[in-house]
């Protein structure tokens, strides 16, 4: 059988991709597609027919929609992995959903169930990359791993996602493709912090571009919610990520938004809400033409800059309050 996979460039789909690597569920030559991390449309790039597979990985079914059907109808097998918005899903014989949209799950998480925990360290370092450090914590906790190696774990999650920012991938450390096969040979995603050079790197980029960040306020404020406005600069672009989690975590009660400034003149948005937020993420940004996400994780890849005033003006009106 003919694999290819096609995945999200972030920590959540590398982890994810490792995994099933690992554990046989891909062929050793397998095509794989992938971009930057608002690349999501990947689908588009596969093309494959009867005796083949493609294998999905945390990109939103509902955004992929024509294509997995494009796929379907052409007689390729269809396995979706993904913890994003879905809406409606085929009822086909070969199609094999693996979709939950459960604000405390990630893609990685279900690879780590379908496998029964065989790599569970991968999906550990994922879910603390996406921004879920308590089911990350949980899993751990329920496989022993030492508290030492917890704390590797998280850095290992948060250097592969902010590897998969920016608006080209240019703009990237590594191509998620490369990242992918600098992976490949660590069955213990430990071993790959410790010996890999390509691990230092992101360490050392991380580091310099977070420091250009330090000095950010914010550009509006309200009640329930504040909104970052960063410059049209690679760093930026590349620390989007995980500076939106970060100043979400400093302020958990409140909405955070963050504004990164594309290359081109637009804008892409990056959203973060409580657990109890009146509006989920995904339900915010779904309103706009290239929006979509989770339930605490969102954003939206193309804003015109001259919509910037009037859409501050509704994110502060859509969280009017702090959460209780």
């Amino acid at each position: 059988m003919l694999d290819h996979c096609a995945f999200n460039g972030d920590a959540d789909g590398l982890c994810a991709l490792q995994q099933l690597r690992l554990g046989g569920e891909l062929a050793a030559d397998v095509r794989l597609v992938s971009g930057v991390k608002r690349d999501i449309d990947l689908l588009r790039r596969v093309q494959a027919g009867p005796g083949e597979r493609v294998t999905v990985l945390d990109i939103s079914f509902d955004l992929n929609r024509a294509d997995a059907a494009r796929l379907l109808t052409a007689g390729a097998g269809l396995r979706y992995f993904d913890h994003h918005f879905a809406g409606d899903l085929p009822e086909h014989p070969a199609f094999e959903p693996f979709i939950d949209v459960a604000a405390d799950v990630c893609t990685s998480l279900l690879v780590d169930r379908f496998l029964q925990g065989s790599f569970h360290r991968w999906a550990v370092a994922a879910a603390f990359g996406d921004g879920m450090p308590g089911p990350a914590r949980a899993l751990a906790e329920h496989h022993g791993v030492a508290q030492d190696d917890l704390a590797e774990l998280e850095e290992l999650g948060l250097l592969l996602n902010y590897n998969a920012y920016g608006d080209q991938l240019a703009d990237l450390h590594f191509d998620p493709v490369a990242l992918a096969a600098e992976l490949l040979p660590y069955d213990d995603p430990l071993a790959f912090v410790r010996l890999s050079p390509s691990f230092a790197l992101l360490r050392e980029g991380h580091a310099a571009d977070m420091a250009a960040a330090a000095s950010l306020e914010p550009w509006r404020v309200g009640e329930g919610a504040s909104l970052y406005r960063l410059p049209s600069e690679p760093w930026a672009r590349r620390v989007s990520g995980v500076l939106a989690n970060q100043l979400a975590a400093r302020d958990p009660q409140r909405a955070l938004g963050l504004l990164s400034a594309r290359a081109d003149g637009d804008w892409t948005f990056s959203l973060r809400v409580p657990a109890n937020a009146t509006l989920e993420a995904d339900a915010f940004c779904r309103d706009f033409a290239t929006g979509g996400g989770r339930k605490r994780a969102a954003g939206i890849n193309r804003l015109p800059g001259l919509e910037l005033e009037s859409f501050a003006r509704r994110l502060l009106d859509s969280y009017p309050h702090a959460a209780p």
